[in-house]
């Protein structure tokens, strides 16, 4: 048994397309606790902790299942930003990148009964434009409230990208599930989890 131990529709989303058999479930911690005692870490080390402990949670409630855990960490300079609680949050995000490049860095983990088997990072840099306060109001009027679920409080799948100048980095890395060496360690460590692989 194979799950994500996540609710993300996009990563949800992005499993399913691939064709990977899986189930899918939140983990039960506290995100910011878990991340309060990585403080002082790389965003890197900072994802890395989070995935594994998310993984390692619902693992000790799935003995023996495989479980994808994942976390998204976004970084400008020293400072990290968290899913905006509310749209006047959102703008006020938004307006902190404007103009500016950043970093979202995605990392996996694939644990069984707490043990890691195999985890991942990756990071793209993302610049925006200097884009303007009625810009960034209509945009965030087209997208509602589907942007607080972003870390980012944007969406590149969406009106969002329009606030975008420059993006170097791999598309499934800034949606949260980098896919393809994700499907490399499904390949190596839970084969059977992928439709029509022999």
């Amino acid at each position: 048994m194979l799950i994500l131990a996540s609710t993300s529709a996009a990563r949800n989303a992005l499993l399913a397309g691939a064709g990977v058999v899986f189930e899918s479930s939140p983990a039960p911690i506290d995100e910011r606790a878990e991340e309060a005692s990585a403080l002082g870490k790389a965003p890197e080390d900072v994802a890395r902790h989070l995935a594994t402990a998310k993984a390692r949670a619902v693992s000790a409630l799935h003995p023996g299942a495989i479980v994808i855990g994942g976390d998204q960490v976004l970084s400008l300079g020293e400072t990290i930003f968290h899913k905006p609680v509310d749209l006047a949050a959102a703008r006020a995000q938004l307006d902190a990148l404007a103009g500016r490049t950043h970093r979202l860095t995605s990392a996996l983990a694939l644990v069984r009964n707490s043990t890691v088997l195999w985890s991942h990072s990756s990071m793209a840099e993302l610049t925006m434009r200097s884009f303007s306060t009625a810009e960034r109001d209509a945009i965030l009027a087209e997208e509602g409230e589907t942007v607080l679920g972003s870390v980012g409080a944007y969406r590149l799948e969406g009106p969002s990208i329009r606030l975008f100048e420059t993006i170097v980095g791999d598309y499934f890395t800034i949606l949260g599930l980098p896919l393809l060496p994700l499907l490399a360690a499904l390949r190596q460590h839970a084969p059977a989890t992928l439709k029509g692989f022999t």
